[in-house]
């Protein structure tokens, strides 16, 4: 994510929060992963929640996050569907490798695809661990999926 959470911004936020405070959309983000918990705990279908979180995204971005989801899912099928902080994530076992951010959710000007330090991206001593999005192009869908298995792999 853009900003850190489960610590205070010491800036003002996006959001329009006062110095030292969660924006709207942080503290909506944490309650979304309070929720993510509790349903992990009852075992919640997590690609039923993937899938009904992207329904509820602005059209770009569902359409963005739907051909993520086969993509992923066709280049990483150990990745299991789930949610985290109210985004589409996909993990290996309980930890995150990757995730979608659309950018309706902070208000960006461009979605965001993240790898976790799960991630096997490792390349010497700097790599990219997110990438900006604006359209998936037939090239980029390639790339991603690259990405996503080499993430997912070892």
């Amino acid at each position: 994510m853009n900003q850190a959470v489960g610590r205070k911004a010491s800036t003002k936020a996006a959001g329009g929060s006062k110095p030292g405070h969660f924006s709207v959309e942080e503290r909506a983000a944490m309650k979304e992963r309070a929720r993510e918990l509790k349903a992990a705990a009852q075992k919640a279908d997590g690609e039923g929640e993937v899938l009904a979180k992207i329904a509820t995204m602005a059209p770009a971005d569902r359409a963005m996050a739907g051909r993520l989801h086969t993509i992923i899912r066709a280049s990483a099928p150990d990745l299991a569907p789930r949610t985290w902080y109210g985004m589409p994530a996909y993990a290996m076992g309980d930890r995150i490798v990757c995730f979608f951010q659309s950018a309706q959710k902070f208000k960006t000007r461009y979605a965001t695809l993240g790898f976790s330090d799960r991630a096997k991206l490792d390349d010497g001593d700097m790599w990219p661990t997110a990438f900006a999005l604006k359209e998936l192009t037939a090239t980029v869908e390639q790339a991603i999926a690259a990405l996503v298995a080499r993430a997912a792999s070892g």
